[in-house]
């Protein structure tokens, strides 16, 4: 992913509301954007523009059915960015455990 894709993906994700529409389109069959607005307390509109960032960063798929648009998570998008925070995760432990052996050493000539 480029770092374009990867500060969409997580800007989407810094918001509250944008990570619960992903937790419930992400558990099952898609679902309309009416009956995800349903569930805030705020406009259609303003669910509207929180499931179009999601779209943005490629977290979510928008479908025609009728007169919906139904919503379907993306689980594979999902797991890229799980990727890169598990790789994060690797370096940063790494890097204490360097820093251990380090400390380990400097007793040790004490």
């Amino acid at each position: 992913m480029s770092d374009a894709e990867v500060d969409r993906i997580f800007r989407a994700l810094a918001d509250a509301t944008r990570r619960d529409i992903i937790a419930r389109v992400l558990g099952g069959e898609p679902i309309s954007v009416s009956a995800l607005a349903e569930r805030y307390d705020m406009s259609f509109a303003a669910v509207q523009k929180h499931v179009a960032v999601l779209e943005g960063a490629g977290l979510v798929s928008k479908e025609t059915s009728g007169r919906e648009r139904l919503v379907r998570g993306n689980p594979e998008r999902l797991a890229k960015a799980r990727a890169l925070l598990v790789q994060l995760e690797n370096l940063w432990r790494a890097r204490f455990s360097q820093l251990d052996a380090v400390l380990a050493e400097t007793d040790s000539k004490e």
